[in-house]
């Protein structure tokens, strides 16, 4: 890595360019914020890849996550912001001027913003990573809508994972939750198996999962016999590992839960002064597009309250 250190000092570093990065930045630049999004590529991240979007404010017409993305990138270029495709090692937070630390060069800056999202984990399952946002997806609140009267799995074994199948049930009665144990792990008296719409195959693993465009099938293995069949399938639900925070790059400097989230205050505050985190990083429940706009919009304006020394957060700004 280069040891250089650039110069050139920004009000806010963006530390990541999904929806909360993005709206980060479109708030901060139209404030007059000298600002920056540091992001590893336009076209990774939990949004880049889902297929469809339809339920985001605004929207007239189903698109898909990338062109959404899109439109939230070049909006805040429009205003003003900074973009540079580039993946961030390394940060110093406990000055008063902040630094982050790229492959190639080093940002200062008065004020970060955490916006890496929750995509820390690498598919393990064969057909998971070609058909992610095409029939495979981490999140049944997000996309169980598009699967109504629809065969779907949830792979996995924890008690999330029964959550997923659960949310799923509202959709569809064909619901299969796939175990690669001999009991599910979870504390519940309630038991998967009570439900008529969940078919609980146990000590099964995926073994991969096919077809065309969109998924259509898996196959399952019985780890006690080695038999395999397939099953036809059109929505695949992972939950073996779960989503992890991006935040290896932070090594600390900024205190997690014991979740690996980053912790925030109300208006998206960490525990050190002139650092904020937004969207899926943070340790917030509910993962929504919307609400990661949400959390990005109001991390920008909490910056800019902290650079601008004031006592309260400004609304808005109008630009002819």
């Amino acid at each position: 890595m280069n040891d250089e250190i650039s110069e050139e000092l920004y009000d806010v570093i963006i530390i990541g360019g999904g929806p909360a990065g993005l709206s980060a930045a479109q708030y901060a630049s139209r404030a007059n914020l000298k600002t920056i999004v540091l992001d590893k590529s336009p076209s990774a991240g939990a949004l880049a890849y889902s297929s469809k979007i339809e339920n985001y404010p605004g929207l007239v017409e189903p698109i898909s996550g990338k062109d959404l993305l899109d439109l939230f990138r070049n909006q805040a270029i429009k205003f003003g912001a900074e973009y540079v495709e580039m993946q961030v090692v390394g940060v110093k937070l406990d000055e008063e001027i902040k630094e982050v630390q790229g492959m190639d060069r080093n940002y200062k800056g008065k004020a970060v913003i955490i916006a890496t999202g929750s995509m820390g984990r690498k598919p393990g399952i064969p057909g998971e990573e070609k058909f992610l946002g095409k029939g495979v997806s981490y999140c049944a609140i997000c996309d169980a809508a598009f699967y109504k009267d629809r065969n779907v799995c949830v792979i996995g074994n924890s008690e999330e994972a029964v959550k997923e199948a659960e949310v799923l049930t509202g959709f569809t009665d064909k619901v299969h939750l796939i175990a690669p144990s001999k009991k599910i792990k979870t504390g519940d008296e309630q038991s998967p198996m009570d439900s008529d719409k969940i078919n609980v195959i146990l000590n099964h693993r995926v073994s991969s999962i096919e077809g065309d465009e969109y998924v259509t099938k898996i196959r399952i293995k019985d780890l006690d016999t080695g038999e395999e069949r397939e099953l036809p399938m059109d929505g695949v639900f992972v939950n073996l590992y779960g989503t992890q925070p991006v935040v290896d790059f932070l090594y600390s400097s900024v205190p997690l839960s014991d979740t690996s989230c980053v912790m925030t205050h109300r208006a998206m505050e960490t525990s050190i002064p002139g650092v904020y985190a937004a969207g899926d990083v943070t340790c917030s429940e509910v993962r929504q597009v919307v609400l990661s706009a949400a959390f990005g919009s109001m991390a920008a304006l909490s910056a800019e309250k902290y650079i601008r020394h004031r006592k309260r957060l400004k609304s808005d700004w109008i630009k002819s």
